[in-house]
């Protein structure tokens, strides 16, 4: 996975400008990010007790992840538990292989003592992860070993409460994986990608963006949330559908 030797900030930017190229404000937001990085608590060189280091969950090929940071990449899951520092809901997320059609589900969660030490600096710390900057279900490497695999987000809970789903998911591939965004606030509804699809079909036809299909109806987008929902949470689960991988 390409995420995993770069920094927080580095690789929120890298998964955040698809599609269109980053602007100045989007630089200037990467650089908030990287400042916002840089304050994260350092990961213990040494054992700590009460923090088991395999509880840590890496994403490998096949797998689907929920990738999630918080409003200001304070914290976040990028499919990736070496640098856990960086990754500290990389504990005890849930993970799902994607093994053929049918339903899985993804989720994170800030309420283990991982999380906590690597906020805090202490098991018993509290840390209220805030607000939403970036989330999206991705399949790793799937752009190889499955590039006929559609995502369709079905249901997000937020700390155990059902959200509106706002917008329709769409499924692209992007850095050699597929995903559905979820929140992706660098994609707007009139920069969706050529090679976008769902479970009906291409949203584009011919992969030309000047070609909407007749299933393209605009209620497809990269943000199919509100932040609204996402003001304070610590448990956010995702159920989504696969198909097309009988093709």
């Amino acid at each position: 996975m390409e995420f995993r030797k770069i920094t927080a900030a580095a690789a929120a930017m890298a998964m955040l400008c698809t599609a269109v190229s980053c602007s100045s404000k989007d630089k200037k937001s990467g650089e908030t990010a990287k400042k916002a990085a840089s304050k994260t608590v350092e990961a213990a060189s040494e054992p700590v007790e009460g923090v088991d280091a395999n509880d840590a969950v890496d994403a490998v090929s096949g797998d689907a992840y929920l990738a999630i940071a918080d409003e200001g990449f304070n914290v976040q899951y990028l499919g990736d538990k070496d640098d856990h520092k960086n990754n500290q809901l990389s504990y005890d997320a849930g993970i799902a292989h994607i093994s053929g059609n049918g339903d899985y589900t993804v989720s994170v969660t800030a309420d283990t003592n991982g999380f906590r030490y690597d906020t805090t600096g202490d098991i018993n710390g509290e840390f209220a992860v805030k607000g939403l900057g970036f989330a999206a279900v991705i399949i790793d490497d799937a752009e190889e070993a499955m590039p006929n695999a559609v995502i369709t987000i079905k249901n997000i809970k937020v700390d155990g409460k059902d959200i509106e789903l706002v917008k329709k998911s769409y499924t692209n591939t992007e850095s050699g994986s597929v995903r559905a965004n979820i929140f992706n606030e660098w994609v707007s509804d009139d920069s969706i990608p050529a090679d976008a699809k769902s479970a009906e079909g291409a949203l584009f036809n011919n992969n030309d963006t000047n070609s909407p299909s007749e299933i393209n109806d605009g209620g497809f987008s990269a943000q199919i949330v509100s932040r609204d929902d996402f003001a304070q949470w610590k448990n956010v689960e995702v159920s989504f559908t696969v198909s097309g991988m009988d093709k």
